[in-house]
This record gives structure tokens, sequence and C-alpha cells, in this order.
């Protein structure tokens, strides 16, 4: 696996075709997120939050920064930036944007534009008590190693549907956000 700086980051993501999206194409529901890659000594992580156990849509599980798309948004990153803004006090003017992964559609009638950035510290946190409920920064190459991730099956609506977990420090990573991350290896590694 290459050395995940930052500088190997930004080429990669300069060196990739551009993702328009197809969001709107579709019968789905827009949404984008934010994969906030933060740039820690002695390496980078992934900020991911923990939602609040009574929210109606994904309670207690692990999620990136996002929600839907709103009218005056004016892309997917606007949406991204807006979000992890309202959800964790995430200043924009830190995140430096490096791109887009591929959408992720969801068995629950989302198109997801994951916009990856990375994140310049200090980190001054406010989470929005409603729906986060902790956030906390697994190592990115944890996160992408293939090692650390296994595929799960569980019955939904009458249907057996695979999903990605990933396991990290009595954590539980799995769903859409393991996908994405899933996709992000995919993205970086594509040869592999």
């Amino acid at each position: 696996m290459a050395d995940l700086g930052a500088e190997w980051l930004r080429r990669r993501f300069a060196a990739a075709e551009p993702n328009a999206g197809a969001a709107a194409a579709r019968d789905l529901v827009a949404a984008a997120v934010l994969v906030p890659i933060v740039l820690r000594d002695p390496e980078l992580t992934v900020l991911l939050t923990q939602r609040t156990a009574h929210l109606h849509d994904h309670a207690g599980q692990v999620s990136f920064p996002g929600g839907r798309c709103e009218a005056d948004d004016a892309s997917p990153t606007a949406t991204a930036l807006r979000e992890a803004e309202e959800e964790v006090g995430l200043d924009p003017a830190q995140v430096e944007v490096l791109g887009l992964l591929p959408e992720y559609v969801t068995g629950t009638g989302f198109v997801i534009t994951p916009v990856v950035g990375l994140v310049h510290p200090p980190l001054n946190l406010k989470l929005d008590d409603f729906e986060v409920a902790d956030a906390f920064e697994p190592p990115l190459a944890f996160l992408l190693d293939p090692a650390n991730r296994s595929r799960q099956r569980l019955e939904y609506r009458g249907e057996w549907r695979e999903y990605w977990a990933m396991p990290w420090q009595g954590r539980y990573i799995w769903g859409a956000t393991a996908g994405m991350l899933v996709g992000l290896r995919q993205f970086l590694f594509p040869d592999e």
C-alpha cells in the first residue's frame, strides 16, 4: 500500500476522472457526505460520527457527516460541507476538497455522493447533540486495509442483503459508511 500521505492523496485525486454525478436522473433522494481525512501526525485519520439513538433514520449507526441535498445547495460538495458544519462544527475553511468518489446507492432509496477532503487541524468540534452522540477518528490505513473488513448479511423487508463491516475499538462501522470506505480503497488502488 502507498504511504497514504497528503501529497499522495492529492496526486491520486488530481489524476482521476471527474465524477459529475447522476442523482437527478434517478428516482432516489440525493445526499452527500464528507469523507473527512484528518491530517494527523504520525498518520492520517478519518473523522466519523456515531448517530444518536433516538433518530428515526439510522439511529446509533456510525456515519460520515452528511445528509440530504437541499434546493439551495450549489453542489454535492456544498451539501457535504454544510452538513459537516451543522453536525460536528467543522469549519469549511479547514477542508481541502480533493474530489468526489462514485455515487453510492443505498437500499433505502438514497444516492449518496462521497466528497473526500483533507481536514487541517486543530479541530474544534461542536457536536449537534440531537443528531450526533460522538465523533471519533480511526486511522485511514486501518479502514483501507482489506484484512479489517468482512461481508455480512441481514434480512431487510423479506430480502437478504449483503454489506461490508469493519469493527474498530468497540465501534461497528457497517452498511453505507463501510461500503463507501471500500469504494475509497478501490478508487485509491484500482489495480489491487
